[in-house]
C-alpha cells in the first residue's frame, strides 16, 4: 500500500504535464475574391511605375495572407512601413543593374563585380530575415531573428561558389570568333565539373541554409532549431529526382505507344513525306506535354515532402511545429490552378495563389507546453543594436522567409 502511494505522485505529474500542453490549430480566412481586388490594383500600379510600386504591393500582399492566417484563433500581425521597404528594394536593384552593367560592359571585371554581391548578399539576406520577422506579430507580440552574421556567410557563400568558379576558370571567347576545340572541350569540363559537384553538395548546401534559417526564429524568448539530419535532405533530393525520372520514362513510353498506333492505324495510307510531317507534329507536342509533367508532379511532391521534412523538425524549448501536408491534396490543387489559369489567361492566378495558401497553413499545428497567456505576458522585446538589425531596419529589407 505504501508503494502505491509512492508511485502516486508521479502517475498525477505525468498525467498534469500531458494536460498542460496546447495544440494551436492554423487556419486561413482569406478569399480568392478579395485577393483578387488586391492583385488587381497591385499589378497595374506596379506595371504604371515601371515596378517601383512594387515593394508597396507586396506590404499590402504580406498584410493580406499574414492576416487573414490565424494561429489558435489569433490572427498575424504585419507592421512594416512600405516606405522603408522602398529603400530596401532600390538598393537590391541598384545592385542588381550594376552587377549587370560590370557584366556586360567591363567582362574582365565581372568577377569583381560578383565577389562584392557575395560580399554583401548575405548580410542584406540576414537584414531581410531580421525585418520580417520583426515587422510580424501573434497576440501582440513580435517575432525576431537572432541568426548572427557569421551564420549568414557560412551558410549562404557556398551557393556562389559555382558562379565564382564560371567567372574564373571559363576560357574567354571573343564575340564573333570562332571557339578552338581544345578551348571548348577545356569549357565543357569546367561546366560540366560545376554542374556536378553543384548538384551532387545541393541538399547540403540546403540543409545549412535552413538550419540557420530556422535556428533563428524567436518568440516570447522562445528560440527555435531545426532538428533534423542532412541525410534526410538528401533523400529528398533523390526521391523527387526517381519521381522526376519516373514521370519522364511513363511520358515517354505513353510517346512511342502512341506513335505505334497511328503508325499501324494511321500512316499505311499516306505518303512517306506525309507521314515525316505528322511526326514531326505529333512528337514535339508530346515531348512538350512531358515536359510540363515533369514539374506538374515532381513540384508538388517536393513541396509537400519539404513543408513537412523543415516544420516537423522545427521547435524550441516549449514550442513544436507539425505539418501534415500530403502530396495527394497538393498535387490536386495544384493541377486545377494549372488548368484553370490557363483557361482564364491568368486570370486565376489570385485565386490559385489563395487555394495553395490554405492548404499549406491548415496543413501546420503548434504545440505548445504550459499556458501561452502565462509565458506570452513575461515576454520581453530585446534590442539587440547590431549593425545587421539597424540595416534591416533602414533599409526595410525584405527577400522573402
Amino acid at each position: 500500500m505504501a508503494q502505491q502511494d509512492d508511485f502516486a505522485p508521479t502517475v498525477a505529474l505525468a498525467d498534469e504535464r500531458a494536460a498542460a500542453v496546447q495544440a494551436l490549430d492554423v487556419r486561413f480566412n482569406g478569399s480568392g475574391s478579395e485577393y483578387f481586388r488586391i492583385w488587381v490594383v497591385n499589378l497595374l500600379l506596379t506595371l504604371v511605375t515601371l515596378t517601383l510600386y512594387a515593394p508597396f504591393a507586396r506590404a499590402r500582399r504580406i498584410a493580406y495572407f499574414q492576416n487573414n492566417t490565424l494561429v489558435g484563433g489569433d490572427p498575424l500581425g504585419f507592421h512594416a512601413d512600405p516606405w522603408k521597404m522602398f529603400r530596401g528594394y532600390l538598393l537590391v536593384l541598384l545592385l542588381g543593374v550594376g552587377y549587370w552593367a560590370v557584366s556586360n560592359f567591363l567582362p574582365h571585371l565581372a568577377w569583381v563585380a560578383l565577389l562584392a554581391f557575395m560580399v554583401l548578399w548575405p548580410a542584406l539576406w540576414r537584414a531581410s530575415l531580421q525585418f520580417r520577422l520583426r515587422n510580424t506579430s501573434w497576440r501582440g507580440v513580435r517575432l525576431s531573428f537572432a541568426g548572427d552574421l557569421k551564420g549568414a556567410y557560412l551558410s549562404m557563400l557556398p551557393f556562389f561558389l559555382p558562379a565564382l568558379a564560371f567567372v574564373l576558370f571559363l576560357p574567354a571567347v571573343t564575340e564573333g570568333e570562332e571557339m578552338a576545340p581544345e578551348v571548348a572541350r577545356r569549357g565543357g569540363i569546367v561546366i560540366g565539373s560545376v554542374v556536378l559537384l553543384f548538384t551532387a553538395l545541393m541538399p547540403w548546401l540546403m540543409a545549412r541554409i535552413k538550419r540557420y534559417q530556422h535556428g533563428g526564429y524567436v518568440f516570447a524568448q522562445q528560440r527555435t532549431q531545426l532538428d533534423t539530419r542532412t541525410a534526410r535532405f538528401y533523400g529528398l533530393f533523390l526521391k523527387t529526382g526517381g519521381v522526376s525520372l519516373l514521370v519522364g520514362l511513363v511520358g515517354a513510353a505513353l510517346v512511342a505507344l502512341v506513335l505505334f498506333v497511328l503508325a499501324r492505324g494511321m500512316f499505311g495510307d499516306l505518303a512517306a513525306g506525309q507521314r515525316r510531317a505528322l511526326v514531326a507534329l505529333v512528337v514535339p507536342v508530346a515531348l512538350g506535354v512531358i515536359y510540363l509533367l515533369i514539374p506538374l508532379v515532381s513540384a508538388p511532391y517536393f513541396g509537400a515532402r519539404f513543408q513537412d521534412l523543415l516544420w516537423n523538425g522545427t521547435r524550441s524549448e516549449k514550442i513544436r511545429f507539425n505539418s501534415a501536408l500530403r502530396f495527394r491534396s497538393l498535387f490536386r490543387v495544384t493541377l486545377v490552378n494549372w488548368l484553370l489559369i490557363v483557361v482564364t489567361l491568368g486570370l486565376y492566378w489570385p485565386f490559385a495563389k489563395v487555394r495553395t495558401a490554405r492548404l499549406k497553413l491548415e496543413a501546420m499545428s503548434l504545440a505548445v507546453d504550459g499556458p501561452v497567456d502565462g509565458w506570452l505576458a513575461s515576454a520581453q522585446q530585446v534590442g539587440k543594436g547590431v549593425l545587421g538589425d539597424a540595416a534591416g531596419d533602414f533599409f526595410g529589407m525584405d527577400m522573402g522567409l
